[in-house]
């Protein structure tokens, strides 16, 4: 499959479906994938005011992934959510697997493909998620995309297929420090927002990378407010 059609086929499939109901404020991924790598990862979203949810909403994604080569990451994922109304409570798993489609600078734009599993906890209720991670560089900016396909099934959820868009324009201003404007779109979420970004080196192959975010919601079925924060560490 070449890359243009692969980001093509993502486009066709999800033109005709509903966009993605779940938390679509989440992350921005990057089609790179750097052969022996591991990382821990925390990363948060928190909500409010959003239409049949509960208000200050919070999942909490804590996870563990490695390289299994020069082309393919995985990571395993404990989900976990709190609320206004609700204790922090684990109440998902996930399984993902990032393919680095073609090489840095081998195209006018850098391609990858992610593949994405989640099993809700005590319940029959999976999704299965796939699609394109585009990224493309202008001198000091990197723009970049993720199309996401997602179908849900199990005796205890409505089986369905939706769609999510994930867009990111980020200026490199330097590695502590890069500022980037993030878009989000999916059935019950259009937001839009300032994101930091920066990374800290503490030795050969270690580093810490962060992120903070802002966004407001576009719409009134958006939440007000989403923020987003990451931390990971490399090694």
């Amino acid at each position: 499959m070449s890359p243009r059609f692969a980001v093509c086929s993502a486009i066709l499939a999800g033109a005709g479906v509903a966009c993605g109901d779940g938390m679509v404020v989440d992350k921005v991924y990057h089609p790179y994938v750097n052969a022996m790598e591991q990382e821990v990862e925390w990363r948060t979203t928190f909500q409010t005011r959003q239409r049949n949810r509960p208000d200050n909403f919070i999942v909490h994604q804590f996870a563990y992934g490695r390289a299994l080569d020069d082309r393919w990451f995985a990571e395993l994922y404990v989900i976990a959510e709190e609320s206004a109304d609700d204790a922090l409570e684990v109440n998902a798993y996930e399984a993902e697997l990032l393919w680095q489609v073609t090489e840095q600078g081998e195209y006018s734009a850098d391609y990858g493909w992610l593949f994405e599993l989640e099993t809700e906890k005590g319940m029959d209720a999976w999704e299965f998620s796939t699609g394109a991670v585009v990224e493309k560089e202008f001198r000091n900016w990197s723009a970049t995309g993720n199309l996401l396909i997602a179908y849900e099934w199990g005796d205890d959820i409505q089986a369905e297929v939706d769609t999510s868009l994930a867009l990111q324009a980020r200026y490199r201003y330097s590695p502590r420090l890069e500022p980037a404007l993030e878009f989000y779109a999916g059935e019950d979420t259009v937001a839009a927002g300032p994101v930091f970004l920066g990374q800290l080196t503490t030795g050969p192959g270690r580093r810490w990378n962060w992120e903070a975010g802002v966004l407001w919601g576009l719409d009134n079925k958006s939440p007000d407010l989403s923020v987003r924060l990451l931390l990971d560490f490399e090694f």
